[in-house]
Formats: structure tokens, sequence, C-alpha cells
């Protein structure tokens, strides 16, 4: 009878064990066992009071993908202010006459991400014009002798990251970008099917970039091959060409590339915008090359040194930095990371190059008590597989983020799984009561797959949130078992 006891006694307590120690003994059996076995990867969670709920190689150095955009995020709301815009102005040189403007009309961009973008946080391309032409009116513009120029000298330097890699910088989600962009610089394409061997057909549906000249070099493959269609393209010169096969059973839906003319494409569009209404513009449209001259877009050949546009007639603003980050998290934007990044330098030293940034963001980690060990950054949004951050220093970053100022729109700023965006997927089948308690940011690239974030307490507790961080890197395994086997991590702790 004693015995009998016993063993009721050890299997009530295998069942009612702290979510603490079932997390745990999980880990310990996720480091043995398939999918994680071979791979390198690390575990910590902690709760509000500091004590460790779950622990495994929280002090190896790992690629944190996107999850990079939690530092850029936090530290870019400390910087900058939860509450801080992007400008843009229309200023222009030369002198007003009898309503003709004899000099040219300058859009100078202040880094605004969302600049005539589909974003539902964004005004519309519509709006924005129509703002844009009210300017002239007021200022009493009705023709111009001279060009529409777009002007990104703002952050004059090279727009991606010089370690990204050939294929991740002529995508949407690659595309860099000046201080004024277009549509997020990227560019649409509608596709059609074809037969196995023969080129796929395609069609530049927005927006309309006519100096550019792009070779259709696809392929469709047999069934079973995937989709492996890229545009090669560079800053250099108004040439690429898209390569790549699309296999015979993949759905047709448009695809998205990067445009690399964001100021340019702006320019186009208000030159367009302007003419089709009615005004004359006798120069046309251009943007400014990095050798500071005037290069038109109808030839692409650069002319004259630009101008110093000091006559300003008018500014827009972007939506405020808190609702940039909520989209920027939410769907892992990288085009809206790298300009909170680039903003970030350009403010705290006057240069908007990477290392200058790197520097914004160290001395906001340095406010915060961050060591200077346990992260290596080199870009704003994570595509560099040159970023490097422990489970350890992620975990002490985001503890130490609620103790500041933005604490609440950081945190809002973070999807929960089953939510939209990037998390859809996740734990869809659990509840989401538990759901919603999880706020995180995912990253994921070849081999890559990371959560960190917040786990909030019940509703009635007074605990305060657990927070975590799970890393993995050089995993051969299928996303979706390894998605499960560290979301599972998660239910735990939340449990």
């Amino acid at each position: 009878m004693k015995r009998l006891i016993i063993i009721i006694a050890a299997i009530f307590a295998a069942t009612t064990l702290p979510a603490q120690s079932r997390a745990q003994r999980y880990v310990d059996q996720l480091a043995k066992t398939p999918p994680l076995q071979d791979a390198v990867w690390g575990v910590l969670a902690k709760d509000a009071k500091g004590n460790v709920l779950a622990e495994y190689r929280s002090g190896t150095l790992m690629l944190p993908a996107s999850n990079m955009k939690l530092i850029t995020t936090g530290t870019g709301m400390l910087a900058l202010g939860a509450d801080y815009r992007f400008d843009t102005s229309l200023g222009y040189t030369g002198e007003i006459v009898d309503g003709t403007l004899n000099g040219d009309l300058y859009i100078i961009g202040g880094g605004d991400p969302t600049l005539c973008t589909r974003d539902s946080i964004a005004v519309s391309m519509a709006g924005i014009f129509r703002t844009w032409k009210r300017f002239l009116q007021i200022a009493g513009i009705n023709a111009i002798n001279g060009r529409i120029i777009g002007d990104g000298r703002l952050w004059d330097v090279p727009l991606e990251g010089g370690s990204w890699t050939r294929d991740d910088i002529g995508t949407y989600y690659g595309p860099g970008g000046s201080a004024l962009g277009f549509y997020a610089n990227a560019v649409d394409f509608s596709l059609q099917a074809a037969k196995v061997g023969e080129t796929v057909p395609m069609e530049q549906t927005f927006p309309e970039t006519p100096w550019m000249h792009i070779a259709n070099r696809t392929k469709m493959a047999p069934a079973g091959t995937g989709n492996s269609l890229l545009l090669f393209t560079t800053e250099l010169a108004p040439y690429g060409e898209i390569r790549g096969t699309l296999a015979v059973d993949k759905r047709i839906r448009p695809e998205h590339f990067a445009n690399k003319y964001g100021a340019l494409t702006c320019a186009y569009y208000f030159w367009k915008e302007l003419t089709e209404g009615g005004m004359r513009v006798s120069g046309g449209y251009a943007d400014i090359d990095r050798d500071g001259l005037i290069r038109t877009g109808a030839d692409f050949v650069s002319h004259e040194a630009a101008g110093t546009p000091d006559k300003v007639i008018g500014t827009t603003h972007s939506p405020t930095l808190n609702r940039i980050a909520l989209a920027t998290n939410c769907r892992s934007d990288n085009y809206y990371a790298e300009s909170i990044f680039r903003a970030m330098g350009f403010k705290a030293t006057g240069c908007a190059e990477y290392d200058s940034c790197y520097v914004a963001v160290r001395a906001v980690l340095e406010e915060l008590g961050m060591p200077e060990n346990g992260i290596n950054i080199t870009d704003g949004s994570g595509l560099s597989r040159k970023n490097y951050v422990t489970p350890e220093f992620m975990v002490s970053y985001l503890q130490k983020m609620q103790q500041t100022a933005v604490w609440k729109p950081f945190l809002n700023s973070l999807p929960y799984p089953g939510g939209n965006g990037t998390l859809k997927h996740v734990l869809k089948n659990s509840p989401e009561s538990l759901r919603r308690r999880i706020r995180m940011k995912s990253g994921s690239m070849d081999g890559v797959l990371c959560y960190s974030g917040y786990i909030l307490p019940a509703e009635g507790s007074q605990e305060g949130p657990i927070t975590f961080s799970i890393l993995t890197n050089n995993c051969t395994a299928e996303f979706i078992v390894v998605r499960e086997a560290i979301t599972k991590i998660l239910v735990l702790l939340a449990q």
C-alpha cells in the first residue's frame, strides 16, 4: 500500500511540474534529439524577477535574422522618439516670374519609408500628390521652366548593406534606398504560364521605370522544381536581368523585385501627375547621382551639378515611428527597418553610412547598460549574415526595454502568434487566450529560425512578463518541424 501511494504521488508530481521545470526538461530533451540535435542553437527564458526558467547555450553568438529588428525598433524609438516622423519637402532653385518657376523643383527626401506605398498606415500616392500640388498653388507656380528632381542626398550612401547576398538585393525585401524612395523601392511583375523550356511570360505592372532595360532570361521548369526567379540589378546602371526558373506546378502569382531608383521613380510619377493635369514642365524628370550631378530620366545621362533648393514651399510627414515600428515588426519589413537604422545614424553623426548607424545603436545600448560583448551589429533589418547576438544579450535587452519610456509602444509593435504578419501560422491550434499573451518577433533565413519576445501574465496575475529568446542556426531539418519543436517551449512557458 505504501509503495502504491509513492507511485501515485510520483505520477501526480510529474503531471503538475511547474511550467519552467517542464520547459527546461523539454529543452534538455531537444538538445539530444532531432530536429535540433546537430544544430547550433540556444535558449534563455527569465521571469520578471530574473529567475531562469529555461536555458541552453545562452551565451553562444548566433545569427538573429529578423530578430535584429527588435534592436532596431527599440533603440530607434529611444533615439528618435516614438512620435518621430520622417519629412519630405518640396523646394526649388531659381525664381518664380508670372506664375512660372524658372528653375528646378526638388522633391527633398527625409527618409520616409512609407512614401507612396500602399501600406494602410500611409497616405496614398494620390493623397501625397494632391498635397504637393496644393503647395505649388500656394507658391503661385503654374508652370515649370525646368525639371522635377528627386533628391535623396540626405543619405548619400550606398543603397544596400555591403554584406547582403546577391540574391537578396534584387528582391522586394532587399532593395535598400536613399533618403527618397517610392513604393518601398519595389517593382511588381505579372506572370503567365508557359510550357516547360519556354520563357516565363511576364510584364512589369507597377511602377513604370522607362529608363530601365530588363532582360527576361527565365524558363518554365518541370514540376517540383519550385520558384527561383530573381532580378539581378544594380544602382550603377539602368540594366538588369530576371533569371531563374518557375515550375509548371507552381501557382502563378505576381513577383516583386527591387527598384534601385526610388528617387527617380518618385520624380517621374510626380512629373506625370503634373503634366497629365495640364502643367507645363519643360525639363522632364531627373534625380541626383552619387557625384552630385543631375541625371535626367529620359536619357539617363548626368549633366550639371545639382543645386541647393533653399526655398522650401511645403513639407509632408510620415506616420509616427511607433506605427512604422508596428508595421516593421508585424510583417518583418526590411525596408522600414533599414530606414529607422539610417535615421538613427544620421541624427547621431550627420552620416547614414552603416558604421555610423552602428555607432548610434551602440550609444543607445550603452545608455541601457548593455555590455559591448554579446552582439555584432551590421545592419538594421537582419539581412546580413554578419549580425550575431546571444540569447543572453537579447533577453537582457528586452528586460531593460521594460524600464524605458517607450516600453508600451515597443511592446505594442510586437505581433502575437496566429495574428497578422509573419506569425500568422504559428501556434494556430493553440487557444487564443494563450496566443495573445505571447508578443514576439520571428526571424528566419536558410537554416535559421528565431523567436524572441515576451510572454505576458495571465489575466488576474500579479506577475510580470516572461522574457525569452530562442535562436536556432545551421539547422537542416524541415522548417515546419523546427518551428513546432521550438514553439512548444513557448507553450510550456506560457502554461
